[in-house]
């Protein structure tokens, strides 16, 4: 599959929300108030050095307040472009699929792609293509938008999506980005839940191995870790690319905000999803 060229790309296709009353409510009223209510009235109203953030996706019910505890910490301002690294859960695809269309949708507006990177990084990574192949019913960037519309505001942003997650595609997207964002204020979001339908017990030792290559910021050891079946993470990958990109760009550490069962939510611990936030300085 080869890379659209610029003047391929359709003008004013806007992805509408897929998930929307569904994964959060579709009212923009309610949602507001949704997200309002998710962040901690003790946690600091912004830090500035914030490079990254690795986040959940799923409904926010269940994950959407561990998710607050990142995206609470954010400036409005702050930031020219965010990047958005997401799985596929849907599609499959080799390589990396960046929207061609004109923006995101979500009940609180619309989020413009950042077409100057977008060209950018298929210039950079041949392995980058545009398309809408991964982005059509994907939830995996979609639920991170509205978080981020009531964080900064106005923002453009890049929503990528990796379709097989091997460990020379993920490295190498985040080489690709790190060499792009050098110039420019850039936020870039992994997106991932952790390990899935393990006893919350299980889960929680599993969980550890993960949010050790985190707190240790060592995309290699997690990429290993994922490979051997160590340490499991639908958006291993993504945050395997972010983690490399970041440290091309200086960050230095991760803090981790919360990490969280979605039996923590229902009170069912038979089987769980884990879910974890963290933000990258």
């Amino acid at each position: 599959m080869k890379n659209t060229r610029a003047h391929d790309i359709p003008d004013g296709v806007i992805r509408a929300s897929s998930v929307a009353g569904v994964f959060y409510p579709a009212d923009p009223g309610e949602l507001s108030r949704t997200i309002a209510g998710m962040i901690p009235g003790e946690e600091p109203a912004v830090s500035p050095g914030i490079m990254g953030i690795i986040a959940p996706h799923a409904g926010y019910l269940y994950s959407g307040p561990t998710a607050a505890r990142a995206y609470g910490r954010l400036a409005r301002g702050g930031y020219d472009t965010v990047v958005v690294v997401a799985p596929s859960h849907r599609e499959y695809f080799e390589g990396v699929s960046v929207y061609d269309g004109e923006a995101y949708r979500t009940p609180l507006g619309t989020v413009p792609v950042d077409r100057d990177l977008r060209d950018a990084v298929i210039r950079a990574a041949p392995f980058v293509f545009a398309s809408a192949e991964g982005h059509g019913e994907e939830h995996a960037v979609e639920v991170h938008l509205p978080f981020l519309q009531t964080a900064l505001g106005t923002f453009s942003f890049l929503p990528l999506v990796i379709g097989h997650q091997t460990p020379e595609t993920c490295f190498a997207l985040g080489g690709a980005l790190g060499g792009l964002l050098h110039h420019r204020r850039g936020l870039i979001i992994a997106s991932t839940d952790l390990s899935h339908f393990h006893s919350d017990r299980e889960a929680r030792e599993i969980d550890a191995v993960a949010i050790g290559d985190v707190r240790g910021f060592d995309p290699r050891a997690l990429m290993t870790h994922l490979t051997e079946g160590a340490a499991e993470a639908c958006g291993g990958g993504p945050v395997v690319a972010v983690m490399t990109a970041l440290k091309s760009l200086g960050a230095t550490r991760f803090e981790v905000m919360e990490y969280a069962t979605s039996g923590d939510v229902t009170g069912d611990r038979r089987s769980v999803v884990g879910y974890l936030s963290a933000v990258a300085f």
